[in-house]
């Protein structure tokens, strides 16, 4: 990784309606070969153009930050405003604009960033992102890199294309042969619960019978004897939607913490290379029921099991779920999610960060870490990696919620700037935060997807998340079978400890919940 190198990044965004249904896409380039280094996409809900442009490019340098952070990035893009404020040539107006400018110019030091604009023809890698992942929203998923053809398309526009910057299609076709053999997705995996149920066809009972023949989880883990009432992680609230909303976590702050970027089902992000899932292991991922408005949510494929009878199919995948220490954000009680800044661990956040990796090695039962991209999930990990010896590796699933044009404020702040909107976010999981955040409802999609995928990497192991508020009680949530109401109802202290267990019979069990006695 090379202080002096360059990359490309070229990223587009597009809303059916304006606003409407929108999504954005955005790929790394190597500049030398025209290899696609990353590709990143997701359907972010009702949008304008310009917002799903400018997410596109948060997204898109997002990524290339994390494969090369030293390095010196040509943004390319169709879009002339973006390009044109992003480059300091025109002012930024519009207060849905504002927020989304400074966090993209926040990813790198200033001087590192350079703008291009090119005609919409020379964008089409970044622009079939976008639409893949608006199609994905479309059928209530949301984009997986596994099923993307964006760089794929053998037309002559695209060959024109790879003329300008290499052989990207290449590149990106032996990236997603690497990405399928190494961690293949069952089919429908993202789907919403009715809709896996409705289509419980021959096909879907196929692959369920081969999700019940791989193999037993096996291994240690630190856990009491007896499991508590566990509930089928698979099987979602009664009343949620698919994937169900979580209520505001407060990021330190009043309400919750988030971010946008990458899809709900994008594989690691490549720094310290995310967990590698066999095919068996991907193929445990549970079905879940359906949804139904007011009643108990149905029976799951995997039955879930009373109280302590039904069978648990070995050592389960435990997560222990960890809040990232404080910011200078989080005793203000601000928005800080991942739509805005990027905060460091203030000199509190540092020393509880170094007494939970104290506390961790002093027990002993931690086998893996896996960290959200933002910087004080990073620095927290990292603390208790260098105790215990272990790498730590990115799961952008685990980022926070993007809170928009509430990034960086306090909950009183939003209310009087932005009163109907917040009324609109507090009464229903599927309102987003002013300026296109991310709604609960997609978050949970998100971290959903991402539980699947890292039960089924680490099954039978004990794994570290490091992650933040909202991502942690949504977690315990889904395991509860709770409502989305139940998020209100929840403390989660930074740097504070909570544990679930997944058994690969589709059972999960609430171990702890807000520990903070190494904090004392």
């Amino acid at each position: 990784m090379a202080t002096s190198r360059e990359l490309i990044v070229e990223a587009d965004g597009g809303s059916r309606g304006n606003p409407g249904p929108a999504g954005y896409g955005a790929v790394v380039l190597d500049p030398v070969t025209g290899e696609t280094l990353a590709e990143r996409a997701e359907f972010i809900g009702v949008a304008t153009n310009n917002v799903a442009e400018y997410k596109g490019l948060v997204a898109g340098l997002t990524a290339a930050r994390e494969l090369f952070p030293e390095a010196t990035v040509h943004v390319r893009m169709d879009s002339k405003l973006v390009v044109e404020q992003m480059s300091g040539r025109w002012k930024i107006k519009h207060p849905d604009m504002k927020p989304l400018a400074a966090a993209a110019a926040r990813v790198f030091p200033p001087g590192r960033v350079r703008y291009e604009w090119i005609p919409r023809e020379r964008n089409k890698h970044a622009d079939r992102l976008a639409n893949e992942a608006m199609d994905a929203g479309r059928r209530g998923e949301q984009w997986s890199p596994a099923a993307s053809t964006a760089a794929l398309n053998p037309t002559a526009d695209l060959a024109a294309a790879r003329k300008a910057a290499g052989d990207a299609t290449a590149g990106a076709a032996r990236a997603r042969a690497a990405l399928a053999g190494a961690r293949p997705e069952p089919e429908g995996l993202f789907a919403p619960d009715a809709v896996r149920a409705a289509l419980a066809t021959a096909a879907e009972a196929d692959r369920e019978a081969a999700r019940s023949a791989a193999p037993e989880a096996t291994g240690d883990f630190e856990a009491e004897a007896g499991r508590e009432a566990p509930t089928g992680h698979a099987a979602r609230a009664a009343g949620a939607a698919p994937g169900a909303p979580m209520a505001p976590a407060a990021t330190g702050a009043a309400a919750p913490t988030s971010a946008p970027a990458a899809a709900a089902a994008q594989a690691p992000a490549p720094v310290g290379s995310g967990p590698a899932a066999s095919a068996a292991a991907a193929a445990t991922a549970p079905a879940t029921a359906p949804a139904a408005p007011a009643a108990p949510a149905p029976q799951s494929a995997a039955p879930v099991s009373q109280g302590w009878s039904g069978p648990d199919m070995g050592a389960p995948a435990t997560f222990v779920l960890l809040r990232h220490g404080e910011t200078a954000l989080t005793p203000e009680k601000r928005f800080s999610g991942s739509g805005g800044g990027d905060p460091e661990l203030s000199p509190a956040g540092r020393r509880q960060a170094e007494a939970v990796a104290a506390s961790l090695a002093a027990r002993g039962t931690i086998q893996e870490i896996v960290s959200s991209p933002l910087t004080r999930c990073r620095q927290t990990a990292e603390a208790v990696a260098a105790r215990l010896g272990l790498d730590v590796r990115i799961e952008n699933g685990l980022r926070e919620t993007d809170f928009g044009a509430w990034e960086g404020l306090t909950f009183a702040e939003v209310r009087e700037r932005y009163k109907d909107d917040l009324d609109a976010w507090l009464a229903s999981p599927k309102a987003a935060p002013t300026g296109g955040g991310e709604s609960f409802a997609t978050v949970a999609r998100r971290v959903s997807a991402t539980r699947d995928r890292l039960t089924a990497a680490y099954a039978g192991r004990t794994v570290l998340l490091v992650t933040h508020v909202t991502p942690i009680k949504t977690l315990v949530r889904l395991a509860l079978g709770a409502p989305p109401e139940s998020l209100f109802r929840m403390e989660l202290s930074a740097a504070s400890i909570s544990a679930v267990a997944y058994y690969a019979d589709g059972n999960a069990s609430v171990r702890l919940l807000n520990d903070t006695s190494h904090l004392r």
